[in-house]
């Protein structure tokens, strides 16, 4: 159990500070894309706030998927869960806390997979907040 419980911490730090370092970036660039709406008045349903919609949602996807894949990597190599296509399917809905069968994780290291879904449900959560700020920074006049 102590082996799991420091895999799982060590997954939970690593997807934080990729998630951070996600949300960073995608802020930078909103930075620019904030002077540029206040010089020019851009309204969140024109071209320019739609495609900064889409660029955040894209980029949040993308941080997610990352987040998956690092799961899924791990647990294709420690051979808890068989191949990698199994694995990231397995990652992917425990990451989103959609639930599955954990007969295909090996019991050994099912409390590591119930830890995903809950940093996944913390990420999604984080994600959702940086996505409806972007929003309401865009309603403003």
């Amino acid at each position: 159990m102590f082996g799991e419980l420091t895999l799982a911490t060590f997954m939970v730090l690593l997807t934080v500070i990729v998630h951070a370092i996600g949300l960073y970036a995608v802020a930078r660039l909103l930075r620019l894309e904030e002077r540029e709406e206040a010089a020019a008045h851009i309204h969140p349903l024109s071209a320019r706030g739609f495609a900064t919609t889409l660029i955040v949602i894209l980029s949040l996807m993308a941080l997610h998927g990352i987040e998956i894949w690092l799961y899924a990597f791990l647990y294709a190599g420690i051979g808890a869960v068989d191949g990698l296509r199994d694995a990231v399917y397995f990652s992917t809905i425990t990451y989103g806390a959609i639930g599955y069968d954990d007969n295909a994780m090996a019991e050994q290291w099912r409390l590591v997979s119930a830890i995903e879904g809950i940093n996944g449900v913390l990420m999604i959560g984080w994600s959702t907040a940086f996505f409806v700020m972007v929003v309401a920074r865009m309603r403003r006049k």
